[in-house]
């Protein structure tokens, strides 16, 4: 797609977008006095314009999507008055050709309930849900036994370098550990003003020379599936597809399911079957 066709078409996009939502909000909505019938449903766009404090042929050049010059602080205004969500704001930033601004991070918190069970139905698949630090906000029984995670376990990163059983069973961890820093990296570039990354790099970097080492790269990259191949004392070889998914009501978390490939779901179920007598399969 040419670049002007390219143009075009996000300009048309900006155009019905904002005529959408302006004819959505009313007068009542945006605190204004009641004019009488109106031709069209929701806000006139002179009243979109005062209520954004910007020019009214400004704001109807805007609607048309004509080239015009844009700032963060205008297009806010236009947000408030449109009372668009904070996605709605970022869709608005990228038809008028900007960057949306980033998402606020939110706290590390417990998973939902309804996010619990799906970890739990997972299994015997090997799942969990890492919040933007990488930090586990939950795990499942599976992704414990098949990649050797314990109580000492709080972080992706953090345990992918220091955790001695989980590198005995990776594969691939050689190949694997630039990726993983590269993705670190990259995620932490989403926030920042946030200094935690920092402090788990600089502290990774003190007990792990392997780390330090591609850290100082500053390589950068993002995945959103991978394949990974664990060599596991009790059931062999074992192979996923890993997609991570992110998880809207907490930007920065991320649900991660592995889906085993063909020839491991039958020693998978075998791994996770329950040993006699009661009590959890070991990675031992």
């Amino acid at each position: 797609m040419s670049t002007t066709v390219s143009r075009d078409r996000r300009r048309a996009e900006l155009r019905e977008f904002l005529r959408s939502r302006r004819e959505r909000v009313t007068p009542a909505d945006a605190g204004l006095p009641d004019a009488g019938r109106r031709r069209t449903p929701g806000l006139r766009r002179e009243e979109v314009a005062v209520l954004a404090g910007v020019g009214v042929s400004w704001y109807t050049w805007l609607e048309q999507g004509r080239d015009i010059k844009v700032s963060d602080d205008v297009l806010d205004a236009v947000a408030r008055a449109l009372q668009l969500d904070e996605v709605e704001r970022a869709h608005l930033y990228r038809l008028a050709g900007l960057n949306p601004p980033q998402r606020k991070a939110a706290p590390s918190v417990p998973p939902s309930s309804q996010l619990q069970r799906l970890l739990d139905a997972w299994s015997p698949r090997p799942g969990y849900v890492r919040d933007r630090h990488w930090n586990f906000a939950a795990v499942n029984e599976a992704a414990r036994v098949v990649f050797g995670y314990g109580k000492t376990d709080h972080n992706c990163l953090v345990s992918f370098f220091t955790n001695a059983r989980y590198r005995v069973v990776h594969r691939h961890w050689a190949e694997t550990a630039p990726e993983v820093v590269a993705g670190f990296r990259a995620d932490a570039a989403h926030y920042p003003d946030d200094p935690e990354f920092d402090r788990i790099a600089a502290d990774l970097a003190e007990v792990s020379p392997e780390f330090a080492e591609l850290w100082a790269r500053h390589d950068a990259a993002e995945h959103t599936s991978a394949v990974k191949a664990v060599d596991h004392p009790r059931a062999g070889v074992l192979e996923f597809d890993a997609t991570l998914f992110p998880v809207p009501e907490h930007p920065g978390h991320h649900l991660i399911l592995h889906h085993p490939r063909p020839g491991t779901a039958e020693r998978l179920e075998e791994l996770m079957r329950p040993v006699p007598g009661g009590g959890t399969p070991t990675i031992g």
